[in-house]
């Protein structure tokens, strides 16, 4: 595994060989939350896992774009992997939003896309993220001695531990303090833009789409397929039983075998 980065994004690559997979992480996440799904697709495939803006190691932004943040990953994906010509695209959540209009806006540097578990649409629930994001903020950085002060405070108003667990993965030690890694009061004050999803001007993908979902997730819909079917009209839907909405988490050999299934499937 080795890290790199460059003037735009922070990612790390997981594999040597194989053919090129980036994936796209979800609100909270980064690219390293994606590293047992890479290893599990190597040698057959080689990973990088990208940070998205104002989240792990990349740069934080004045404001939530899709658009914007869709163009610099196509940035960085033509300056990381040009010899590669077009990619796998794996997005979760926020990250499929983004691997959504990535492959809408360049559709030149996507070879096949997954989206798991989100939909080209407004919504969903918000309501437990503002909740998480609120949480984050009520703990006092200043008032901390270890990482443990900081799960405890956090166990107040968060009751999964598993939860708590990932969310903490953005706290960071800072000299004799701690601090947020992921740009908390942007995301906070910008969530209505991420749970929203912007007009795509009547672009449309015509590459080959798996789209994701967990059958304890409300985040895709049957009414959602219409617009689905309109900007990838070749898509294909796969529930995975027993999965809520961090499909790769909760169930990762089933994630896998989708993934693989489709990666190496023929052309039609």
């Amino acid at each position: 595994m080795s890290s790199s980065a460059s003037s735009t994004l922070s990612g790390t690559t997981v594999g040597e060989t194989g053919a090129p997979v980036v994936f796209l992480h979800g609100l909270f996440g980064q690219g390293r939350n994606f590293t047992q799904i890479a290893k599990a697709l190597a040698p057959e495939y080689r990973s990088l896992l990208l940070d998205l803006p104002n989240h792990g190691r990349s740069p934080w932004t004045e404001q939530f774009d899709y658009a914007a943040t869709a163009d610099l990953v196509a940035q960085h994906l033509r300056a990381e992997l040009s010899g590669d010509g077009p990619v796998h695209v794996v997005g979760h959540s926020m990250g499929g939003k983004v691997a959504m209009l990535l492959a809408l806006r360049h559709p030149e540097v996507v070879d096949r896309l997954v989206v798991a578990d989100i939909a080209p649409a407004s919504g969903g629930s918000l309501g437990e993220f503002a909740h998480l994001l609120d949480s984050l903020a009520a703990i006092d950085l200043t008032t901390l001695t270890r990482r443990g002060d900081a799960d405890a405070r956090l166990a107040e108003r968060v009751h999964d531990a598993r939860v708590r667990g990932f969310l903490l993965q953005n706290l960071r030690a800072d000299g004799d303090g701690f601090r947020w890694q992921a740009n908390l009061d942007l995301l906070r004050r910008d969530l209505p833009v991420i749970g929203g999803f912007p007009d795509t001007a009547g672009a449309t993908f015509d590459g080959p789409v798996l789209w994701v979902a967990g059958d304890r997730s409300d985040y895709v819909r049957p009414e959602h397929a219409p617009a689905m079917r309109t900007l990838f009209p070749r898509t294909t839907l796969v529930t995975l039983k027993g999965a809520g909405h961090w499909v790769h988490s909760e169930q990762p050999e089933a994630f896998v075998s989708v993934l693989r299934t489709f990666l190496g499937a023929d052309e039609d």
